[in-house]
């Protein structure tokens, strides 16, 4: 009985539409920031090193390089935050989880893109 009012409740905070990307994707990511009573969208790009989770608990990680520095953010994939998910390159991976890019540097970095 319990388990099923919790997956009503999760149900309804899914979103309609989730956009179509996988590990590997160049992706921007459209994020709501509240600043005060303003509120804007900043744009974050990288590479989808993981996903995770399922339902309304599912998560992805996008990795970046901002001067020469990795950066990793992590964002859940429902969240009225996310505004939505811009696929700007699509990427040929073999595995789910990309944390060996976190070693590597420069054009060993990238990974390769499927060509449609």
């Amino acid at each position: 009985m319990n388990n099923e009012i919790i997956k009503e409740i999760e149900a309804a905070e899914l979103k309609a539409t989730v956009d179509d990307f996988n590990v590997g994707d160049t992706v921007k990511v459209y994020n709501k920031i509240k600043e005060g009573n303003k509120e804007r969208v900043q744009i974050y790009e990288g590479t989808v090193i993981k996903r995770q989770g399922g339902s309304n608990r599912e998560t992805f990680t996008v990795r970046k390089t901002s001067n020469g520095v990795g950066v990793e953010k992590t964002w859940p994939l429902h969240s009225p935050n996310v505004e939505k998910i811009e696929v700007v390159r699509r990427g040929k991976v073999r595995r789910a989880k990309l944390f060996y890019l976190r070693d590597r540097v420069g054009k060993a970095a990238k990974v390769k893109e499927i060509i449609r």
